[in-house]
């Protein structure tokens, strides 16, 4: 478990994480969402014991940094941090080393992550030979090589086409099936919606959002609205006349959301009065839309 109480950092004038608390239990994959610099790897680096918070405590399963429990913990950055002109096979077999496993078991470790990811013809190439995506994949590997508890991924997917994507997260839903803990930082907001179990979501420093992900979409409810026509011309007058929902029109669609507060009977019925409805949908809004309402907002 992962604990952090009213963490604070500055760096001169600027104050990069603001208070900041939140828990990460065992077992899940927990989703540290916000804009570009909102604080995610200042919070992040401050986890990992890179650099010290100014205020305030982590505590990662209940004691503080240690070099024993960080043997226990995998940390991808979201910059590179690999050897360019070192073959593959021997940088890899060098982080397993400092990483503390077993000499005996080094070549095995390396031979089937290398073999997961089909990387296993690359071994005796120099880094700089690989694409941008392999590269993203070799250093995933030197993250879980060592088999951690917790795993803390910083844009895990950035350089990665869609099927090596898809092969990441089922190595991700893995581990957590294994009962370890990943702590997920990403702008895909798809990716947190298939993946996290609970999220925090940072902005300027502060969290905005936290809780059970499934939790946060049933409170903001299911107020998306797509309304189709029949024979309905593009009329934008139509939008001063609706007083329970904020639409767009498009031809013989509309697409909108209830305004606060207004139920979707009232919509309904508003809307009925401009045309013989053909397709009405009523969805809950995505997180990528929770994330753009709370960060300028709107909620």
């Amino acid at each position: 478990m992962i604990e952090l109480k009213g963490v604070t950092k500055r760096f001169d004038k600027v104050l990069a994480v603001d208070g900041l608390s939140f828990t990460v239990p065992d077992g899940i994959i927990f989703g540290l969402l916000g804009p570009n610099g909102a604080g995610k790897t200042t919070t992040i680096r401050m986890i990992m014991d890179i650099i010290k918070p100014d205020e305030g405590e982590i505590l990662i399963n209940g004691t503080g940094a240690s070099r024993d429990l960080y043997r226990k913990v995998g940390y991808l950055p979201e910059e590179r941090g690999l050897y360019q002109k070192v073959r593959l096979g021997e940088m890899l077999s060098y982080f397993a080393a400092l990483k503390g496993i077993p000499k005996r078991e080094i070549k095995r470790r390396v031979n089937y992550w290398l073999e997961r990811f089909e990387l296993d013809n690359y071994i005796g190439r120099k880094v700089e030979e690989l694409s941008k995506g392999n590269q993203q994949k070799v250093q995933f590997i030197i993250s879980i090589i060592h088999d951690p508890d917790i795993l803390i991924l910083d844009e895990p997917f950035s350089g990665l086409d869609p099927l090596n994507q898809v092969l990441l997260k089922d190595i991700i839903k893995e581990r957590v099936d294994l009962g370890k803990t990943i702590v997920l930082s990403t702008h895909q907001m798809e990716q947190v919606e298939r993946l996290c179990d609970e999220i925090c979501l940072i902005n300027k420093g502060k969290s905005v959002l936290k809780g059970n992900l499934s939790d946060i979409k049933n409170e903001y409810g299911f107020d998306l609205l797509t309304v189709e026509y029949e024979g309905m011309e593009e009329r934008p007058e139509v939008l001063q006349t609706l007083g329970s929902v904020s639409v767009e029109i498009t031809g013989r669609k509309i697409r909108g959301r209830l305004k606060k507060g207004r139920k979707i009977k009232d919509a309904l019925e508003e809307l009925n009065r401009l045309g013989v409805i053909k397709y009405f949908r009523v969805e809950e809004p995505s997180l990528e839309q929770i994330f753009i309402d709370v960060v300028k907002g709107r909620v």
